[in-house]
């Protein structure tokens, strides 16, 4: 038996459970790890309200960071006593489970448990939206959402490692000097000032090349606002609210912009994608490029209370459940 936080019904953060559950042996291609540490995501709250649909019921939690205590049939690269971490496993919500192997990766001497937890979604998120959906370049400017939250704190460290111009956008003083000391050249307070207008006059009237926005509905069109013509709107997230467009012309009357919605499971599809995200990801935390914040840490069972503080927006840098 293991311990876990499990959704019978959708809802709030008072639908999680704490309860055993069974534990199998790993299967062929599996492994069993005893986890040390636990991710807290957006995307666990989607799940848990229904937002995302997910067959119920479930094991909330998509990542975590542990040892492994056993490996099933086939599986070679992993033995007993490895650390590992892994990201895109729905069940993360436990003391122990079973993963593929195909999702494990090694995680290095010189990343700690708690860190390799807090970074395999966020990082990985960071990574592609960095290198891949928009290759960042030395001397471009970017726009970045909730740059005191989870993923902003480590993608606003690597861009300007990468040499962009940073700007960042947060909802409090504390948020703002936060993200300040995280690699912004400049942080906007939404709530003081309006963020396109201030964008505008930071670039001298040009705009940035990419907007990363996470929040969704509440920033999407005033986002659009702060683009260069032929800019790109990078949508990841829904934490205020799903976007829609109901009359897409207005991408052309705002400077034939580009629009995407991307998402990890499309960039990390295969191992060879996802090894090459994990290990740009940790070398950049082993060289200091990436100082990452963990803000907060919450028992098992105390998952509610995390996820409560997390949607109120209470959070900074990332989360941790520790088992």
């Amino acid at each position: 038996m293991t311990r876990v936080v499990a959704v019978h019904k959708t809802g709030g953060p008072e639908v999680m459970t704490l309860e055993d559950w069974p534990l199998a042996s790993p299967g062929a291609g599996e492994v069993a790890i005893r986890q040390t540490a636990i991710g807290l995501n957006f995307i666990d709250t989607y799940q848990r309200s229904g937002l995302y649909p997910v067959t119920l019921p479930f094991v909330a939690g998509s990542e975590g960071a542990g040892v492994v205590t056993a490996v099933g049939e086939g599986v070679s690269g992993f033995e007993v006593g490895d650390r590992v971490a892994y990201q895109g496993q729905l069940g993360a919500y436990a003391e122990e489970r079973l993963v593929s192997a195909e999702k494990l990766v090694p995680v290095p001497d010189g990343v700690d448990d708690r860190t390799a937890a807090a970074v395999m979604l966020k990082g990985l998120t960071a990574f592609y939206l960095l290198f891949k959906t928009w290759p960042v370049q030395r001397g471009e400017t970017i726009l970045w959402h909730a740059a005191a939250g989870g993923v902003g704190l480590i993608a606003t460290q690597w861009a300007k490692a990468l040499g962009a111009t940073v700007i960042g956008t947060a909802g409090s003083d504390s948020k703002v000097q936060l993200a300040k000391a995280h690699g912004c050249d400049h942080v906007i307070n939404y709530n003081q000032e309006d963020f396109a207008e201030r964008v505008r006059e930071l670039t001298g009237g040009r705009g940035v090349d990419v907007v990363y926005d996470g929040v969704g509905k509440s920033t999407f069109e005033k986002s659009l606002d702060c683009l260069r013509p032929r800019g790109l709107m990078v949508s990841f997230g829904n934490a205020s609210g799903v976007v829609s467009i109901p009359d897409i012309t207005l991408l052309m009357r705002k400077g034939s912009l580009y629009v995407t919605r991307p998402t990890t499971a499309h960039y990390f599809a295969t191992r060879e994608a996802l090894l090459e995200g994990t290990t740009a990801l940790f070398g950049a935390i082993e060289s200091g490029a990436i100082q990452v914040e963990i803000g907060r840490s919450f028992p098992l069972g105390e998952a509610a209370a995390a996820h409560q503080a997390l949607e109120a927006r209470e959070t900074t840098g990332s989360v941790v459940l520790l088992p």
